[in-house]
């Protein structure tokens, strides 16, 4: 390959050879026969990891696929994703991840968008890609993954396996990388289809994947990662997230390219009962999940059940983060457990660490140096400041979005100063100690008769009620003030505390204005698939439109 191929415009030369895909082959030279990743009944070494990635590799170079092309991967968690995922990097192609969720039309919209000319899909999900094929003109090699479903694919392609097996060595080298290379990421966002986040792969790895004690310099290259492969204990990490999604695939590769374990879940619905079990028979040390939706059902199994997970010593949360009742449900179960918040998006890289602890019921957050509350005009505002703005970072951050140079404008400004900035959608304010207190999201919020309300900071109140097991705070219509605050809320079993004890609980904690006005009881919080609120069916609720049998 030439230089070229290292260098995009815009961004500076990484000069490291620093790779994903490099980054792996030195940690699977470091710890061979280390187990890389448990996924059902599967055990797979570094080395076989490795290996299997490079095969498939070279399978997508026979396929036709060229350096820079992108290769879409549709489906659950399973040790393949991973395969998949490095073998495409290793390939110099792009792979990009795929919501198992996705109907035809969203399917349509991400394959289309990001170029996809390959697919790694499994054979029960190819039915609705097969739906959109004929919109799909640059798709041309389709790769099956068995997952027991009977009859013939929806869509014709080559197997997993029978690829790997047949792949032939590589007759020339294969294509260099380095850290220029793309990293692509589609993220759902609140409104509007997917876009696709594009990083170079070395910044990404910096600010989402790099694990180092405090005060340890970066790793200046991958001999680097394979020198602290070689002295890390040989640590378990269970991974509830998908790996279609952020927070479960920056996790699983960090925890990889540090030499740890990697357990999947490979479950299709989230069941507390067989999570504690495949962690307790797996013998992990360290739980990856998804704010209270996971934490909490996890955290009470474990208490009905105190005797599993006897490794277990700490619990990180991405995404939302855990309140302080659940953080209570842990600690009666194991008081010294170690209790992880991190805040961060697809668009800013993991930004900080919570300070939230005890009944301390704001979302409080260490930030690195690289991020700030800025004003209107792009100024970051002094510690102190009442004055509340967005959340932004700078330095390390995405090229933007891909082929969509409006939204890039928008998500990634430049300062009076020249300065680039992430802005990670999110309000916040800066307090003396230069902590950021998360508000929330803008998209979300509530004008009740010019007062503005975060729903972050009211859920996180009302989940500190004792009889509350989960909630969404969206508005409501209303004549008088234009909007009103409304609760969704699903309460603990056997408990039924009225409106207006709920309410004074929440006046005790809030101004007035931000306490709800409507209460709406259901059975069960609507969740999305890596455990975030689903808000259009809240706001659905609140508005009344959503029928009784799925309240």
């Amino acid at each position: 390959m030439t230089e070229k191929r290292c260098r995009r415009a815009g961004s500076p030369a990484s000069g490291s050879g620093f790779s994903l895909e490099a980054a792996l082959a030195a940690v699977a030279a470091a710890v061979p026969w280390r187990t890389a990743v448990i996924s059902g009944e599967r055990r797979v070494p570094f080395v076989e990891l490795d290996e299997r990635a490079g095969r498939f590799a070279r399978h997508l170079r026979e396929a036709g696929v060229r350096p820079g092309e992108h290769v879409a991967i549709l489906a659950f968690n399973r040790v393949e994703w991973l395969e998949a995922a490095f073998g495409a990097w290793r390939a110099g192609a792009v792979p990009v991840n795929v919501n198992y969720r996705y109907v035809a039309g969203e399917l349509r919209h991400v394959l289309s968008d990001a170029d996809v000319v390959a697919l790694v899909a499994e054979r029960s999900l190819v039915g609705r890609v097969a739906e959109v094929r004929a919109d799909l003109p640059r798709l041309r090699h389709v790769v099956l993954l068995e997952d027991g479903s009977p009859g013939p694919a929806a869509l014709p392609g080559t197997d997993y396996e029978t690829a790997l097996a047949t792949a032939r060595p590589a007759p020339t080298e294969p294509p260099r990388t380095c850290g220029d290379d793309l990293y692509l990421l589609y993220t759902g966002g609140t409104t509007g289809y997917p876009k696709g986040v594009m990083w170079r792969q070395e910044d990404l790895f910096h600010v989402a994947l790099e694990r180092r004690r405090p005060g340890t310099p970066r790793a200046a290259g991958v001999d680097d990662l394979a020198a602290r492969a070689r002295s890390a204990q040989a640590r378990r990490m269970l991974v509830l997230g998908p790996l279609m999604h952020a927070a479960g695939q920056w996790n699983a590769l960090s925890a990889l390219l540090s030499g740890l374990t990697v357990v999947l879940n490979t479950d299709r619905r989230f069941v507390p009962e067989r999570v504690v079990a495949l962690a307790d028979r797996e013998a992990v040390h360290t739980l990856q999940c998804v704010g209270d939706a996971m934490a909490r059902p996890i955290g009470e199994q474990l208490l009905a059940e105190p005797h599993r997970c006897p490794e277990l010593t700490v619990v990180t949360s991405g995404g939302t983060p855990l309140t302080p009742t659940v953080r209570e449900i842990w600690r009666s179960w194991r008081p010294g457990i170690t209790l992880n918040d991190s805040y961060g998006g697809s668009e800013t890289g993991v930004c900080g660490a919570s300070q939230s602890d005890s009944a301390d019921t704001a979302r409080r957050f260490t930030m690195g140096a690289s991020v700030a509350v800025l004003d209107d005009a792009l100024r970051p505002l002094p510690p102190g400041s009442p004055q509340i703005g967005r959340i932004a970072r700078t330095g390390r951050i995405p090229l933007g979005y891909y082929n969509d140079p409006v939204k890039t404008a928008e998500t990634f400004p430049v300062d009076a100063e020249g300065r680039r900035w992430a802005m990670s959608g999110d309000f916040g304010t800066v307090a003396a100690d230069g902590s950021i207190t998360l508000l929330g999201r803008g998209s979300a919020v509530i004008n009740t008769g010019g007062e503005k309300v975060y729903p972050e900071e009211v859920e996180s109140v009302l989940k500190a009620h004792p009889d509350i097991d989960d909630t969404i705070v969206v508005s409501a219509p209303d004549e008088r003030l234009g909007q009103r605050v409304a609760a969704v809320v699903a309460l603990a079993p056997g408990r039924r505390p009225s409106d207006e004890q709920i309410r004074d609980f929440c006046r005790a904690r809030l101004a007035g204005f931000k306490v709800p006005r409507r209460i709406h009881v259901v059975a069960e919080v609507k969740r999305t698939a890596v455990g975030k609120q689903d808000y259009r069916w809240a706001a659905a609720v609140a508005r009344g439109t959503v029928p009784s049998g799925e309240r």
